[in-house]
């Protein structure tokens, strides 16, 4: 079945087919439902090429996930959520999505741009991705809409979404301190990614408004994965004077830490709490359950679609504001007894 065949059978020209395919004013409601009704009924499905040069739009956007040639980052647990959320908002916003992807670190600067002109995308969703990759700089800095999770891009039509990562430190803290916590430490993620960084600041913010020391080896940099907070909390626990809490910037190595107390004869939370931040599937599985900061993944997705779709329709001139989203303190046995 191709277009002609169809509009011989509709009785019309093939111009006025691809026009009520394509919600041309020119065509009449009801001639368009009918060659709508009929298309489908036949199994016709448009030359997608050819309706992208038509329409000069393609309803596709470009994904970037690139956590690094020597990261396992494409097997975060939180990251593949967050990824099913995007689909999800672009699938309900009627987008079709394409992965772009680069072949070695040292690819062409202009990789991402390049697939991009040559699919005719209407915008770009990055994520997990540095903010220094070349072949993102080239792509930031030209005029295709650009909208970053927790990625912070630069560039005349880019916008950030991100969870509020200082804040939900922040309650992790506070919870703490509020079980009677007075020696408090923290396992944070590489700090030259922003969550990290934002989720240290609202840990030392708050120790610092709550009066609480915190020494240097208090702040031990992991790597968002569980054998980096498992190594952490051994550290920390060697300390002259060991925390009796720690906020882990991450569940994976929240996890890793309730790994490292039982080996060392620890209870927890009796004789260290652990408190994480994502609220990954396995946050309720292990024993104890975790305490968790919870990102809203679902809420992420949205906002990263809703803000992209944004751009298409602003003023280029005019930057774009960040998108925060609210994180909530989910409370469970590992930071209160009897939880």
């Amino acid at each position: 079945m191709n277009i002609r065949e169809l509009a011989l059978r509709s009785g019309v020209s093939t111009a006025t087919v691809s026009r009520a395919l394509n919600d041309r004013a020119e065509v009449s409601e009801a001639t368009r439902d009918r060659i709508r009704r009929l298309a489908s009924e036949l199994g016709y499905a448009p030359n997608e090429p050819a309706r992208t040069l038509v329409r000069r739009r393609s309803d596709t956007i470009g994904l970037v996930w690139d956590t690094g040639y020597e990261t396992l980052g494409f097997q975060h647990p939180f990251l593949q959520g967050l990824l099913s959320s995007v689909r999800n908002a672009l699938s309900e916003a009627d987008y079709h999505l394409m992965l772009l992807t680069t072949s070695g670190p040292d690819d062409a600067d202009t990789t991402y741009l390049q697939a991009v002109r040559r699919h005719n995308l209407e915008g770009v969703v990055v994520l997990g991705t540095p903010a220094d990759n070349r072949a993102l700089r080239a792509l930031a800095a030209s005029d295709v809409p650009c909208s970053g999770i927790d990625v912070a891009l630069s560039g005349p039509r880019t916008v950030r979404v991100t969870s509020d990562n200082a804040a939900g430190a922040a309650t992790a803290v506070e919870h703490l301190f509020a079980q009677g916590h007075r020696r408090i430490a923290t396992v944070t993620g590489p700090l030259h990614l922003p969550p990290a960084a934002q989720r240290l600041a609202g840990f030392r913010q708050t120790c610092a408004r709550l009066g609480l020391d915190v020494p240097p080896e208090y702040v031990v940099t992991g790597d968002f994965f569980l054998n980096s907070g498992e190594e952490a909390v051994r550290t920390l626990l060697a300390a002259q004077r060991p925390p009796t809490a720690v906020f882990a910037a991450g569940d994976q190595m929240a996890i890793g830490a309730l790994h490292a107390a039982a080996a060392a004869g620890l209870s927890v939370p009796d004789d260290l709490a652990i408190v994480g931040f994502d609220d990954i599937d396995a946050a309720t599985l292990v024993r104890p359950a975790l305490t968790t900061v919870a990102q809203d993944r679902h809420a992420l997705g949205s906002a990263a679609v809703k803000a992209l779709r944004g751009l298409l329709d602003a003023d280029p001139s005019e930057p774009a504001e960040p998108w925060i989203v609210p994180t909530r303190l989910v409370v469970r046995a590992s930071s209160r007894p009897g939880a």
